[in-house]
């Protein structure tokens, strides 16, 4: 067994030598573990990714939305979804370039994880009670860093002191995979450490202007698929929800990008290969990166921020919902009521030491973010329904 695992490991050492870009991709054996462990038969980014899909985090995409929410639709797109289409186009763009399709496929998988119910509008709900009641923003990419860096446990670890204890390479990834960033152009800073990732940890959740690059260039083709995936798939979903019209994306952009999900991926694919081949960055032309900002500009004035979808789905009462579900929870922790699902559902599952160790209001927090959809809507009803018990 012991000269098959050789074998193995020797077999992926010559394929990386032969199809990865010498000084551009980071290598697995390159992978650095905040606590150092024996390798095992898989590539240490390929056994990150499995970490990541073993998750109970992980788990929680399925009811997760991306952009709509509250809107009975079997045909739009969430969170598990969005992951897996970045994971897909990722991989498939870094072929091309020679970059490493582990790492990219464990960044990939794990850089929405933090994300709370209700998309960006939730986000925005929870960084206000973040700030009110622990006075740090609360930002998706950090907590996505948390889950898998603190709260997820090791079935065998029960001192659970690093989480899954993934790579540097990516977590970084997962902090660094914004994109929301109107970039055209991005290089790797090569220069990190764990200790320069944890500051930058620190400065993201003072500041909501800190800027981060990623440590690898395989960071960097995240970051700008995760625009990819999502700007047309939007689109879509807005065009099913009879939000938009087709003809109402501006000539300027399908001119150059395309007016479909399918043609806005196509150009924006070849683009990026083609001006980023053989280079130690990732990088759009000029046209296509103006227009893939002109076309932001127009999601976010026609559908993010459309009072129309505002009003659908009722951003105060959510807000409302979301105070008092992080007010309930915190009152039963002080009240140490171990009957309660903070304690069943997500203390329980940490570990003691993450009760001791831990400001009562982040651990709402934690576990507020970390809920699904329909998990959220039914504790909200639980908290402020009455429960009627037939008589016998």
């Amino acid at each position: 067994m012991d000269k098959l695992i050789s074998q193995i490991k020797r077999r992926i050492n010559e394929f990386e030598d032969i199809y990865l870009k010498k000084n551009l991709a980071r290598k697995n054996s390159q992978g650095i573990r905040r606590i150092p462990e024996e390798d095992d038969i898989r590539p240490r980014f390929l056994r990150d990714a499995d970490r990541i899909l073993h998750s109970n985090a992980y788990r929680r995409y399925i009811d997760k939305t991306q952009v709509f929410y509250l809107i009975k639709n079997d045909h739009i797109t969430h969170r598990v979804m969005h992951v897996q289409w970045v994971s897909k186009i990722a991989r498939f763009i870094g072929r091309v370039l020679g970059l490493n399709s582990d790492l990219i496929e464990a960044i990939a998988l794990g850089h929405d994880i933090g994300h709370c119910p209700f998309g960006h509008t939730g986000e925005t709900i929870l960084d206000e009670i973040s700030k009110k009641f622990y006075n740090i923003h609360f930002k998706h990419n950090v907590q996505s860093v948390r889950e898998l860096d603190k709260l997820e446990k090791r079935k065998h670890d029960e001192t659970n002191a690093n989480g899954l204890n993934l790579t540097l390479e990516v977590l970084d990834g997962i902090l660094c995979h914004n994109g929301e960033i109107n970039e055209i152009s991005i290089s790797p800073n090569r220069s990190k450490t764990f200790e320069i990732f944890d500051k930058e940890i620190t400065e993201i959740l003072k500041s909501n202007n800190f800027r981060i690059r990623p440590f690898t260039l395989e960071g960097c083709l995240v970051r700008f698929v995760d625009t990819i995936s999502y700007i047309g798939r939007d689109i879509e979903d807005a065009i099913i929800l009879g939000f938009i019209k087709r003809d109402e994306i501006p000539n300027e952009i399908k001119n150059i990008l395309g007016d479909n999900n399918r043609d806005i991926i196509n150009n924006l694919v070849l683009d990026l290969i083609e001006n980023s081949k053989d280079m130690d960055f990732i990088s759009y032309s000029k046209d296509i990166g103006n227009a893939l900002i002109k076309l932001k500009n127009f999601n976010y004035k026609k559908i993010y921020e459309n009072p129309k979808i505002k009003t659908a789905v009722e951003k105060n009462k959510l807000k409302n919902m979301f105070y008092t579900i992080f007010e309930y929870f915190l009152n039963e922790l002080n009240k140490n009521n171990k009957n309660s699902e903070i304690f069943k559902d997500h203390i329980n599952y940490i570990g003691p030491k993450y009760l001791k160790n831990t400001d009562y209001e982040l651990i709402v927090i934690d576990f507020i973010s970390g809920m699904t959809d329909s998990y959220f809507i039914d504790l909200y009803k639980k908290i402020t329904l009455p429960e009627i018990k037939r008589l016998p």
